[in-house]
């Protein structure tokens, strides 16, 4: 006792809480706009010593989130962020787990700039969201995941911008031919309907293939032969092999969010949700 009362006594002295640790759960926090009554108290507890400690994702708000949510900061971000470190809690993760999380989301340091000129899009120029995914067409992972992000780009089709990067990946044989054929399909405009053939049909990517896909979306063939084999096309290939290599993509398919790569434990819907609503 006598040495828990000089602690609080020099915790006082130097300016510090005089509160007994053992009632930390009083400081506990609720925060407007997320949702917490389902937490048990360490949760609770985890919750608010981490929005207490991190700070607001905006660079001229230099206050931690929970200060900017509480004071309604004009930083918009600063609720998406106390939503997903309460996500995070929630889940289970580490302390480490869910600074590391914060980090790669919402700290401006993580995001890198990412030229988009030359690339096949679809959604808003000016969306709020931008989404980069850079795979190869033989990829089995790229394949699977191809309809997931068709759906996830379909409900937000008004507000996300989808932006693909070719890189056909040396282990993979038909990777490169397949890229080549996308990328003459898209110099017919016809990109995104070469691209739902290709990671459809994954295993019959031989030439006869590819020119039977480009027939069933209308390409003009002839110009479609001379276009796969074009300095042009390879231009493209390879520079969008360089940036995956500055950028450090290992292998397909890599996605980024506004610049910052996507973390598969984090459901990707939710974070772009959390994104847009950032940016309203």
């Amino acid at each position: 006792m006598r040495l828990r009362a000089a602690l609080l006594l020099l915790l006082a002295a130097c300016g510090g809480s005089t509160k007994d640790p053992s009632t930390a759960t009083e400081q506990d926090l609720e925060l407007p706009g997320v949702d917490t009554s389902q937490f048990t108290p360490r949760e609770r507890h985890e919750f608010s010593q981490f929005v207490r400690e991190l700070p607001a994702p905006c660079k001229d708000v230099a206050v931690p989130v929970a200060q900017c949510v509480l004071e309604r900061r004009a930083c918009a971000a600063c609720l998406p962020a106390a939503q997903a470190i309460a996500k995070a809690v929630r889940e289970g993760m580490s302390g480490g787990q869910v600074e590391d999380l914060y980090k790669q989301r919402f700290d401006a340091s993580t995001s890198k700039a990412i030229p988009l000129a030359g690339s096949p899009w679809r959604g808003p120029e000016d969306a709020r969201v931008v989404v980069v995914e850079f795979a190869d067409f033989e990829c089995p992972f790229c394949q699977k995941i191809a309809p997931e992000l068709e759906a996830i780009w379909e409900k937000r089709r008004d507000k996300v911008r989808f932006v693909y990067k070719y890189m056909p990946l040396p282990m993979h044989p038909h990777g490169e031919i397949s890229a080549r054929a996308a990328i003459a399909a898209q110099m017919q405009g016809k990109f995104w309907e070469m691209e739902k053939l290709l990671f459809a049909n994954g295993q019959h990517l031989e030439q006869p293939d590819l020119e039977k896909y480009a027939a069933s979306v209308g390409l003009d063939l002839e110009r479609f032969r001379t276009d796969m084999q074009s300095p042009e096309t390879k231009a493209r290939i390879d520079a969008d092999r360089k940036l995956g290599d500055d950028l450090h993509v290992k292998g397909t398919p890599t996605i980024f969010i506004d610049g910052r790569e996507y973390d598969s434990k984090v459901d990707m819907g939710d974070w772009l949700d959390q994104e847009i609503a950032a940016r309203r």
